[in-house]
């Protein structure tokens, strides 16, 4: 017996050390992503290059900034997440509420998966291909559309798990005093749910606007300010990658200003979602 413990010991100090060794591979590789896009980007970083588009000459180190990658990025970005949230929300309900732990449930819940592992450039490809075949060029609505299919599983999913934490008790109460499923879907669920659903939704965000090879060939790219759903647009990830492609130093140390005002919006929705998660939490049912 006195072995026996030992080992489980021995196994249990040897577990612990290889969880903290990968926290701190994951920690360091976190700080020092930040750290090179602070150090370069910082000094590249000026109120010119937020608040004006590129001018003649930007990628050969002319004047200009990248506000129009900035509006594209929120523009694209936000429109396809609040399309996806419009498509995910009542695929999580149906799938918690009438087809639970069911054949087609666990089928619907597996192509999810599926589709959340297919590569970004995948879905560009598909997109191109629907565009190609509907006579559209590449717009901003080619753009929303393809980020719209590529957050549908991420968010799906994610609100698929938060509403199965949701405590039995309330669905069986609700079903008792004679509410029907919709009705549990719409006024409990998703009230009880809700600051799940916000993190999945602003989970989902996050992807979308870091994505570039989704927007590819669906979204183009311009220097122009976005103006119409059907004119080519610029984002953010396509700016990073532009701009490190040319040969002037001081073009390629903007991108890494780009990359940090990128970072920076992601983590303010980061942020700003636990915020408002927190916020919310204390309304539920517990």
């Amino acid at each position: 017996m006195k072995k026996r413990w030992h080992r489980r010991h021995i196994t249990e100090a040897i577990i612990k050390v290889f969880m903290q060794l990968s926290f701190g591979l994951v920690a360091g590789s976190l700080a020092l992503i930040l750290w090179t896009i602070i150090s370069r980007g910082l000094p590249a970083l000026s109120w010119e290059m937020i608040s004006q588009p590129p001018q003649s000459g930007y990628y050969m180190g002319g004047s200009g900034g990248i506000l129009n990658a900035i509006l594209g990025s929120l523009y694209m970005a936000g429109a396809g997440t609040l399309v996806a949230l419009l498509l995910g929300l009542p695929i999580a309900l149906y799938l918690q509420t009438y087809l639970g732990h069911s054949k087609w449930g666990q089928y619907v819940r597996l192509s999810l998966d599926v589709l959340w592992g297919i590569p970004s450039i995948v879905y560009g490809v598909f997109g191109f291909t629907l565009m190609l075949a509907m006579g559209m060029r590449a717009s901003m609505l080619g753009g929303i559309v393809v980020l719209a299919l590529l957050e549908l599983p991420i968010m799906t999913r994610a609100m698929d798990e938060v509403i199965r934490m949701m405590p039995k008790d309330l669905e069986q109460a609700a079903l008792a005093l004679g509410s029907t499923r919709f009705e549990i879907a719409v006024q409990i669920v998703t009230r009880q749910m809700l600051p799940g659903i916000i993190t999945a939704t602003l989970l989902a965000f996050g992807r979308g606007i870091g994505d570039a090879a989704s927007v590819l060939f669906t979204a183009g790219y311009t220097d122009r300010m976005p103006s119409s759903l059907f004119r080519p647009v610029a984002s953010l990830p396509l700016a990073i990658f532009f701009q490190l492609s040319t040969p002037f130093p001081e073009v390629r140390q903007r991108a890494y200003a780009a990359a940090l005002i990128l970072t920076v919006i992601v983590l303010t929705v980061s942020l700003g979602s636990r915020w408002l998660s927190g916020r919310l939490s204390k309304f539920i049912v517990k």
